[in-house]
């Protein structure tokens, strides 16, 4: 054991022991302390509440039974966001012109995660016409409004802390601070995200979330009232690129919001990607939780990820969008990344640039196996049978045509380095 770990497990008893690990989260302190911490009182529209409290009630609850460390972080996650919403509402107030921003066709990446889809992101970012929401943008979206702006800085200093707590991050999912981010961290601001699933063990939340698809909606006018936020503070002109596993169950909700929005589905076999979710969900929640059990993260992840998978299926090539969903296949991307985001491109009748492809091939050698570590890892170890896995996702692989890896499962899931051949495109 660690000695970080032996640190925290003597913080634990120590807070067990004083009642602290069992003291409910309080809506109304939170949001107190976000109104003293801002000097703002308005929040406007407060209807991430009823999200709130069923996230609080599940954090406080033994399901999650959170470390001391998790119900710290919990109360900081929460307030932050809460601070956010204020002063969305006091911009709003005394510059109305942030909601006539136009956020006009923009990109949405999805699939499986560990499909692929981190990849295609950060290849399509190496085109300066494109932009996408940063990890210190979707933690601080506006500066201080007194002193320098130092907010890039100090998300490094908290990566560089979290990775203290999680030695094995890093090279599970490399992030920096200035690295395109997620949009599960913006629409967490108003507790509408599988975001909050995949650092605690919640399921009482998370069947709240899903027992209803409307309730993505909110978060998704949110996501665009973000957007629009950071596009009148840049005011720089480009088109945006956004990345979610999580928008494969918000389709109704994304088409809703984005009635323009262009589509991108990245398929890899799943299986081959199951166990390395379930390596990255245990490793994120470690921190945050005193007991883990990686059986059960495993049994969760698959099915969530065959939910996801039928979603897909059922989406095919029309998402009911003015164009088709365009579909990328992982062992397209990682044998010829440009000529795949070239494809890309021209499937929304795109054109790549000559810059933006030289760009993608300097960042594949400057980065091999996309920044990410070697990686093992048994079916076992999560409480998974392989041949039933294949047999459950085999469905969602014959509908795309995803070829089987093999050795699926002792592979490393990661990235392998790519090659400069032609890609064998299968998009749909």
């Amino acid at each position: 054991m660690s000695v970080t770990s032996t640190s925290l497990r003597i913080a634990d008893s120590i807070a067990d022991m004083a009642g602290v690990l069992r003291r409910p989260f309080r809506v109304e302190d939170l949001l107190a302390q976000a109104r003293r911490e801002t000097g703002f009182s308005d929040f406007g529209d407060v209807e991430f509440l009823e999200p709130l409290r069923r996230l609080l009630a599940a954090c406080s609850a033994p399901e999650a039974n959170l470390s001391l460390f998790g119900r710290l972080a919990t109360q900081w996650d929460v307030v932050r966001f809460l601070s956010n919403l204020l002063r969305f509402e006091a911009e709003e107030a005394s510059r109305p012109e942030i909601a006539d921003q136009r956020i006009e066709r923009p990109i949405f990446i999805t699939g499986l995660p560990r499909s692929g889809t981190t990849f295609l992101h950060r290849l399509m970012m190496q085109d300066a016409d494109n932009r996408a929401p940063q990890v210190w943008q979707t933690i601080f979206p506006w500066p201080n409004r007194v002193g320098p702006d130092r907010r890039v800085a100090h998300v490094a200093r908290q990566l560089k802390m979290f990775e203290w707590l999680a030695p094995e991050f890093r090279a599970l999912h490399p992030l920096e601070a200035t690295s395109p981010q997620e949009c599960s961290e913006i629409t967490a601001h108003v507790f509408r995200s599988l975001r909050f699933d995949t650092n605690y063990h919640v399921p009482s939340y998370r069947r709240w979330l899903d027992a209803d698809v409307s309730r993505y909606l909110p978060a998704y006018q949110f996501h665009r009232r973000f957007l629009n936020h950071l596009q009148y503070q840049d005011r720089t002109v480009g088109q945006w690129v956004l990345k979610c596993p999580e928008h494969v169950f918000a389709l109704r909700a994304i088409r809703a919001v984005y009635p323009d929005a262009r589509l991108i589905f990245v398929h890899r076999d799943p299986v081959k990607v199951l166990l390395s979710v379930a390596h990255l969900t245990e490793v994120l929640r470690r921190p945050f939780t005193r007991s883990l059990d990686p059986k059960l993260i495993g049994r969760d992840e698959s099915a969530r990820w065959l939910s996801g998978a039928e979603r897909m299926m059922e989406t095919g090539d029309d998402a009911g969008l003015p164009e088709p969903v365009c579909h990328v296949h992982h062992m397209d991307l990682i044998s010829d990344p440009v000529a795949t985001v070239d494809i890309v491109y021209r499937h929304f009748g795109m054109h790549l640039p000559d810059a933006a492809a030289a760009a993608i091939e300097r960042y594949v050698t400057e980065l091999p196996n996309g920044g990410y570590g070697p990686r093992h890892y048994a079916f076992a170890d999560h409480g998974l049978d392989e041949a039933a896995e294949r047999e459950r996702f085999r469905p969602y692989m014959l509908r795309f045509g995803i070829a089987a890896e093999i050795n699926s499962g002792r592979h490393p899931p990661g990235f392998v380095a790519p090659a400069k051949t032609s890609a064998s495109s299968t998009l749909g």
